[in-house]
C-alpha cells in the first residue's frame, strides 16, 4: 500500500513537474481572493454607509433603494452564475484578463454580504455616540470615519473574518470561466493521470491550511483589538 501511495505521489506531482499546476494555481486563487477582498470591503462599506445612514436619518432614500435592489440580486442568485454572467455577457465583446472577471465577481458578490455585515455594526453602536461627534464639532462623515466605524469594526470583526473565510472557497468555481486557479490545478492533475483521489485531496489539504492560517490570523486581531480596549 506504502508503494502504491509513493507511486501515485510521483505519478501526480513529481512527474511532469505537475505540482506547478497547483502552485501556479494557488498564486491565482490567493491574487483573486486579496483583491476581491478589497473590492468587498469598499463597496460593501459604503452601501453599508448609505443603508444605515437611510435608517438613522431617513435621507439618501433613492440610493436606499439601489442598495436594497443590488444586496437583494447578489445575494439571491448563486456566485458562479454571477461569474458566468459577467465573463460571458457582460465582457463578451471584451478581451479582459480572466483574472480581473473573477476579481470582479467574487467582490461584487463579497459586497452584498460585507454591506449587511458592517450596517449591523454600525446600527449596533449606541445613537449617543452620534451626539457625542457632534459635541466634539465633527460632521456626519467625521463621526463616522473616527467614531461609529472603529467601534463597529471591533464589533463585526469574526462576522467578517468568516465571510473572507467563505471568500476564499468560493474562488473554486473560477474554473467554470477556464481559469486556472487552485482547483483547476487539481482537475488538470487528475485528467493527466487519470487518478482523482492524490490531486484533488492535495487541493483540499490547501485550502483547509490557508483557512487554519487566516482563522489564526482574525483570531489574533481580535485579541490585539480586545488588549487595546484595557
Amino acid at each position: 500500500m506504502l508503494q502504491n501511495l509513493q507511486d501515485s505521489f510521483y505519478v501526480n506531482f513529481i512527474k511532469e513537474n505537475r505540482w506547478q499546476y497547483l502552485t501556479d494555481g494557488l498564486k491565482v486563487t490567493l491574487i483573486v481572493t486579496f483583491f476581491a477582498v478589497i473590492v468587498g470591503i469598499v463597496f460593501g462599506t459604503l452601501i453599508a454607509i448609505i443603508r444605515s445612514t437611510h435608517d438613522k436619518t431617513g435621507k439618501l432614500t433613492i440610493l436606499d433603494i439601489l442598495a436594497r435592489i443590488y444586496i437583494t440580486v447578489i445575494r439571491g442568485t448563486p456566485v458562479v452564475v454571477q461569474l458566468m454572467i459577467i465573463y460571458f455577457v457582460i465582457f463578451a465583446s471584451s478581451d479582459i484578463d480572466k483574472t480581473v472577471v473573477a476579481v470582479l465577481a467574487f467582490g461584487m458578490n463579497s459586497s452584498a454580504y460585507v454591506a449587511e455585515i458592517v450596517r449591523s455594526g454600525i446600527m449596533s453602536v449606541d445613537s449617543g455616540q452620534f451626539e457625542a461627534g457632534r459635541s466634539l464639532g465633527f460632521n456626519y462623515i467625521q463621526t463616522m470615519r473616527y467614531i461609529i466605524l472603529p467601534q463597529a469594526l471591533k464589533n463585526i470583526l469574526p462576522a467578517l473574518g468568516n465571510e473572507f473565510i467563505v471568500l476564499l472557497k468560493e474562488t473554486s468555481v473560477s474554473g467554470y470561466i477556464a481559469l486556472q486557479d487552485l482547483t483547476k490545478g487539481g482537475d488538470i492533475i487528475r485528467s493527466r493521470t487519470f487518478d482523482a483521489f492524490m490531486p484533488l485531496f492535495a487541493v483540499a489539504l490547501i485550502y483547509l491550511v490557508l483557512v487554519l492560517i487566516f482563522t489564526k490570523l482574525v483570531n489574533m486581531l481580535e485579541r490585539r483589538m480586545r488588549n487595546s480596549e484595557r
